[in-house]
């Protein structure tokens, strides 16, 4: 199959020249985490941009001086095994499609979870497994949770109670719930306006560790119990990678717990590592 059977045409995208604000806000208002680049009225692809970018360079305004620019890219008639390849040698969650240097598309790792349900699989799914499961205490206070993502570089963890029993799952966004911030300061400062219609809640959560890390803003020392998702939807390590593939795609989730026969935790598996399943 080609990319361009499986591409999203017309991605969203951040312009040069710009700055640092315009892409927050974009981000925010289209619910991403990050966005190719590309040089205005040419189209043509000049790097990308993710809200770690931003991260590293918090102080840094202009996008020209933000943005990789040495991204990865396919064209649309490379086959879809090649571009499951570079997202997972890369660690990537987006990878841009171009033609003639103009961006024509955009794949995900969620873009290949329908042909790998249909491969119908039987393959389990502790053999995809790629990364180290780090998980977390329910009592712990999310600026000591916020740490361990940080130095561990994590984007969701599971939340074990004081038996080391799976109780929660909390992401890196759920960090930094709405409920814990004030929110009318957060959006006064990336100037998004007074008009909920005009941004989006889910977006702001995105990239609401920005506005902390910019603010210098610690966290509020309540439990990461208080803003998990509780009693997380999870699979076995026998689990197909098929239905795996399948139970991401259907309730929109980028991890999935892994559990024993005797219902322990055992790992964490990641959209990104079910694309090996596409590889010969």
């Amino acid at each position: 199959m080609k990319i361009k059977e499986l591409m999203t045409t017309n991605p969203i995208v951040a312009e040069l020249p710009g700055n640092r604000t315009d892409v927050l806000r974009q981000l925010v208002t289209e619910n991403k985490t990050g966005v190719p680049v590309i040089k205005a009225k040419e189209g043509t692809l000049m790097g990308f941009v993710t809200r770690q970018d931003i991260t590293r360079k918090p102080e840094e305004e202009q996008l020209a001086l933000i943005i990789n620019k040495e991204y990865p890219t396919l064209e649309p008639n490379d086959d879809i095994i090649e571009a499951a390849e570079l997202l997972l040698t890369h660690d990537l969650h987006h990878l841009p499609i171009v033609k003639n240097d103009k961006l024509v598309g955009i794949i995900t790792p969620a873009d290949f979870l329908q042909i790998i349900e249909e491969m119908e699989l039987k393959t389990h799914v502790e053999n995809f497994v790629r990364t180290p499961c780090v998980p977390v205490y329910e009592g712990s206070p999310l600026p000591a949770v916020d740490t361990v993502f940080r130095v561990a570089g994590l984007v969701a963890a599971p939340v074990l109670d004081g038996h080391g029993k799976l109780v929660g799952l909390v992401t890196d966004r759920d960090m930094f719930n709405l409920s814990t911030i004030n929110v009318s300061a957060a959006v006064s400062a990336l100037g998004l306006g007074e008009d909920e219609d005009e941004w989006s809640w889910e977006g702001l959560r995105n990239i609401m560790k920005l506005y902390f890390d910019v603010r210098r803003i610690e966290l509020p020392s309540i439990p990461v119990k208080d803003v998990m998702i509780k009693e997380p939807r999870t699979v076995f390590r026998k689990t197909s990678i098929s239905e795996a593939a399948r139970i991401m795609k259907k309730y929109d989730y980028g991890q999935l717990p892994i559990r024993d026969s005797k219902d322990k935790l055992v790992a964490m598996i990641y959209e990104l590592d079910l694309l090996e399943a596409m590889l010969p």
